[in-house]
Formats: C-alpha cells, structure tokens, sequence
C-alpha cells in the first residue's frame, strides 16, 4: 500500500478536453493544493505523454486514466511506462483478470516511482441491462463486489468504482482498501451520461477516498468557484 492512499486532497478534476492547450489553459485556473487531475483516453492520445508531464511540472498530483486491459506482458510494460512518467496514480481494468493485475502490480513495485495502481470493476455508465448484454450474469453491484475482491487478491491498492457500491466495499475490505468514484455529481449539476450517481458528500459519507469530477467543474464559468462549491457540500 504506497503511503499517500489518503492524504487530502480528495477531489480529482477530469480534465476532458481535446487538446493539450485546452487542458493546460484550464488548470492553471486550479490549485494544485486543492485538487487532483486526471487525464483520460482522448486526451492523451491528442498530447501524449507532454500534457501529463506540463501538469506534473505544474505542482498537480495526476491520476492516469488509460484502464489497462490486454494480456498481462502488455499491459505491465505500460505500467511501467506510466510509472515512469511520475504520476500519482494509474488503473487497469479488473475484467483483465488475476494474471494480468499481478503483472501490473509487479511492474510498478520494480519502477524507482511508485504510483497507487488501481482497478476499474463495472463503469459507471453501465446499468444491469448494459450488464447483461455483455453476458455478466447478476446485478451491477454483484459484480463489482466480486470483481473488487479479485482486484484486492492480486495486489491492487483499491477500486475505481461507483460511489454506490463504497458503503459495501468499505466494509468488505476495511479502511486501507483506496476507493475512487467517478460518477458523483454535485446536488446542483446535470446527472450527465452517468448512471449510478451521488453527491460529493454523499460519496465522502459512504467512504469513498477521492471523487473524480469532471463537467460540473470544467464547464463552470468560475472553476475555483465551482470547486469551492463542491468543497462546501463535503
């Protein structure tokens, strides 16, 4: 377990832009001492690896959001290069299985920076007939569980999940278990494309560490103003 699992501050800011003008341009709007980053697929894939350094050099801790998921050589030599590039935390995709999250874990105990190395179990955007379809059998919440506990089993340091599921995983695997949760939405934003839904205090109340919110910061006229909102309902 890397030693900054818990350390404030709890709010991560999905910074969804296409370009790396855009991204740069809007957190210098923030406060590294305030919040988090995260930088996910489009973004990345627009400005590789420079955005995420910039953002770094910025004073930003940075979540890496690339969900890792193929076999297991692979998808520990992009651990090992997102280690590398000194980010705070990176995931794979639990759905990958064992062998794959060992191969992960072992990459970034052998890398000189050690970032917390996570696991998504179920989206947020999935319901149970998008769960079905995919031919998981029982209910959203049934397989994260299941899925988190796999996660826990092959050295991951905790879960991206929905905060719905936090209460139950927190009592599950205790207090040193790291739970991430996109999917919260403040009492007076738009519930947006996601399905399984609360708000940051509720999220906070249930156990999750950090939330991961995106839109009802990035699209805010007055970032810092939004954050402080957020920062208020907590």
């Amino acid at each position: 377990m890397r030693d900054n699992v818990f350390t404030p501050p709890h709010i991560v800011v999905a910074l969804d832009f296409p370009d790396q003008q855009q991204a740069l341009q809007f957190s210098r709007q923030l406060d590294p001492q305030r919040c988090r980053l995260k930088v996910g697929k489009e973004l990345f894939t627009r400005a590789g690896t420079q955005v995420v350094e910039q953002l770094i050099d910025s004073g930003f801790d940075l979540f890496l959001d690339l969900k890792f998921h193929d076999i297991p050589n692979t998808v520990a030599g992009a651990c090992a290069a997102a280690a590398d590039l000194g980010v705070w935390m990176i995931n794979v995709h639990a759905l990958g299985g064992r062998c794959m999250m060992e191969a992960a874990r072992n990459a970034v105990e052998q890398s000189r920076h050690q970032p917390l190395l996570t696991a998504v179990t179920i989206l947020t955007s999935m319901d149970e007939n998008g769960i079905h379809e995919i031919g998981l059998a029982g209910t959203p919440r049934d397989n994260v569980m299941r899925l988190a506990a796999l996660a826990k089993e092959s050295g991951m340091d905790g879960v991206v999940c929905s905060p719905c599921e936090a209460a139950d995983l927190r009592r599950e695997h205790g207090a040193e278990f790291c739970l991430v949760t996109p999917g919260v939405r403040p009492s007076w934003a738009d519930r947006g494309d996601q399905n399984r839904t609360m708000t940051p205090a509720e999220a906070r109340k249930v156990g999750a560490d950090y939330l991961v919110i995106g839109r009802p910061i990035t699209a805010s006229t007055d970032p810092l103003e939004a954050l402080a909102a957020i920062e208020k309902e907590i």
